[in-house]
């Protein structure tokens, strides 16, 4: 081949280079035999994938928290510019009688007629014309009055010597610091405010029921004490009761766990004892005197404290103290019966017991104080602190009202009829609940009553028919007498003596008064409490409704035609154990530790009195797990 034609094929052939660039672009052709597998992105590149999924997602998360504050800072600020505005309070109205009370009633004392702000607007105006409810005290039944009264039924007036109520069950834990004494009060002219009530800082003294006049004892601007009368249409009586003292020598001594001021007292002297048990000058015999605490009473609110005090010494002493201290602590249970929470049932009991054992808290049971000293209790124990909580009695006022009426005969409250009318008052115009009444369960004192309405042929006999009758009508005026009322023929025939198939009177004074030493009278718990002012507050409602119906037809027993008798429904007990909690729910008994603390938690913060003591109360708590208690003394 001449030289000219190989030049011409070279020509013609495409280069080398391009034939390899061609065939590297071409995908190669998957075999039919083995299906192609991908191949994994290199590690390089999926981590580089996760860093920037994780900055995509923190982003977003910065992006919506610097959003939402600004979103709430928003939210403030709007709330504050339509809050903080000028109100116009210039030429308020006030009633002549308000500012100059006339004279009157058995002491010739001010008669408060009008309040000063009973006409201060057009609904205040209209609240004037109804009848006048008086509130004496500001607990938990009459908290519960105020929740469930209807707003312009009545013309309504708490009066009170503290300014805010209080969730007691929690002082327990207010007195060393778990949570503060300000997340459990709620001040009571907020809660009055719903129903544009009247809230008056005064301490009852004296009852007039003739003329339907309270008497009050306030303080002037100078301190001095100055008596009042508040006229009412009804009253109700809720103001509490006082510790019982069984006649014991020495109270003065000791600290009691009834309010905040109690609370914080009892603060105030632990930590001065772990103070100055700390100083390096305290003998080793007065620090064991100033690190002994002693509780008298095995009832809830002594149990609960005893377990605060030593949920303090374990979890806050230990840490900020010296050691020695938490060495020399020892706390004392002393309880007259055979068991702590002798109220509960028998395993929450034995339950708490093993308990406080495991933790070395001193339980003396079946023991009774004597006398309490300065410096220690008789029963002999060194102590510095005493606390007493061993039942109630009657406060002055429930005293006085006691002693008014011929029929009251109960030592430790007012009693009361299955209505919660006060028994020997006037007819619907006074009424008792809480702690400071117990409902009667004396059968036999209703018994010519019964007999009068059951005995049909007049024969002065009650046949069976008639004292089926009988127990219908007993049951009715007091509902918890029914638990012994359950076998009608077995009682009729035990007590039918003389076998001729009917009760004579003297055969039937003993039945009805043997049921009624059976009965036993309720609890003066905050459960009982909150179910009466509920049950007064409903009444109270459908009075206002049907009152002029009522009177047009002449009905005299009001109550009787507008609500059927109190009963008491039992949801429960519970009590603190430190770390743990018991759950005695009647038929069911429930005890635990962490799982049933946080059960204990949760019912106390659902019972609160408002959304902004629930808030502070959760604050506190968490406050606690993180930082422990305040060890400042206040």
């Amino acid at each position: 081949m001449s030289e000219k034609a190989r030049k011409t094929n070279a020509l013609l052939r495409p280069p080398p280079s391009r034939l390899l660039a061609t065939d590297a672009l071409e995908p190669p052709k998957p075999s039919r035999s083995r299906p192609q597998i991908p191949t994994e992105p290199l590690p390089r590149s999926r981590l580089l994938s996760r860093i920037l999924l994780v900055a995509k997602y923190a982003g977003l998360a910065a992006f919506s928290s610097t959003f939402g504050i600004l979103l709430l800072g928003a939210g403030i600020f709007i709330h504050d510019a339509f809050t903080y505005t000028n109100k116009d309070v210039h030429r308020v109205p006030v009633l002549p009688l308000a500012l100059h009370p006339e004279q009157g009633g058995p002491k010739n004392l001010p008669i408060v007629r009008a309040l000063v702000d009973d006409v201060e607007d057009d609904e205040a105006k209209k609240l004037l014309e109804k009848p006048k409810l008086v509130i004496v005290g500001g607990g938990w039944g009459a908290v519960s009055i105020l929740h469930t009264l209807s707003l312009g039924d009545w013309h309504v007036t708490v009066v009170s010597p503290e300014t805010f109520t209080t969730f007691t069950p929690l002082l327990p834990s207010a007195a060393v610091g778990t949570v503060q004494v300000r997340s459990l009060v709620e001040p009571l002219r907020k809660i009055v405010a719903r129903l544009r009530g009247h809230f008056v800082d005064a301490k009852a003294i004296d009852l007039v029921m003739s003329e339907r006049l309270l008497e009050l004892e306030t303080l002037t601007s100078t301190g001095e004490p100055q008596r009042v009368y508040l006229p009412y249409d009804k009253l109700i009586i809720a103001c509490g009761s006082t510790s019982s003292t069984h006649g014991i020598q020495g109270l003065e001594h000791c600290f009691q766990l009834k309010t905040i001021s109690d609370a914080q007292a009892i603060r105030r002297r632990i930590l001065d004892n772990f103070e100055t048990a700390s100083l390096p000058t305290t003998t080793p015999e007065e620090r064991k005197r100033l690190l002994s605490f002693v509780v008298c009473g095995g009832g809830p609110t002594g149990v609960e404290t005893a377990a605060e005090i030593y949920d303090f010494c374990q979890e806050d002493i230990v840490n900020y103290y010296p050691k020695i201290c938490r060495e020399e602590v020892s706390i004392h249970v002393i309880q007259s019966r055979e068991h702590i929470l002798n109220t509960y049932s028998e395993a929450i009991s034995k339950y708490a017991e093993e308990k406080f054992r495991r933790d070395s808290v001193d339980l003396v049971t079946s023991a009774r104080i004597s006398a309490v000293h300065p410096d220690h209790v008789v029963y002999t124990i060194p102590t510095n602190f005493v606390l007493w909580s061993t039942g109630i009695a009657m406060n002055p006022f429930t005293r006085r009202v006691s002693a008014l009426l011929p029929n009251q005969v109960h030592k430790k409250a007012i009693e009361v009829d299955a209505h919660l009318r006060v028994k020997g008052a006037p007819l619907g115009d006074v009424y008792a609940i809480g702690d400071c009444a117990t409902i009667e369960t004396s059968v036999v004192s209703h018994l010519l009553e019964l007999v009068d309405e059951a005995d049909k042929n007049k024969d002065g006999k009650i046949d069976f028919d008639e004292f089926d009758f009988m127990v219908a009508r007993i049951k009715h005026r007091i509902p918890m007498a029914e638990s012994q009322l359950q076998k009608v023929r077995t009682l009729f025939d035990l007590y039918d003596s003389d076998a001729d198939n009917s009760l004579s009177l003297n055969e039937l004074c003993k039945l009805l008064e043997e049921i009624g030493n059976k009965i036993t009278a309720l609890p003066a718990t905050a459960q009982v409490a909150s179910q009466q002012g509920k049950y007064l507050g409903k009444k109270l409602n459908q009075l206002a409704k049907k009152r002029e119906i009522l009177e047009v037809n002449g009905i005299q027993d009001l109550d009787e035609a507008v609500s059927a008798p109190f009963r008491y429904t039992h949801l429960g007990s519970l009590a603190y154990i430190g770390n743990a909690a018991v759950f005695d729910l009647g038929n069911l008994s429930f005890m635990g530790g962490l799982i049933a603390m946080y059960a204990w938690r949760s019912v106390y913060w659902s019972e609160q009195v408002s959304a902004r003591t629930r808030f502070l109360l959760m604050m506190d708590w968490i406050i606690r797990g993180v930082w422990g208690r305040d060890l400042s003394r206040l």
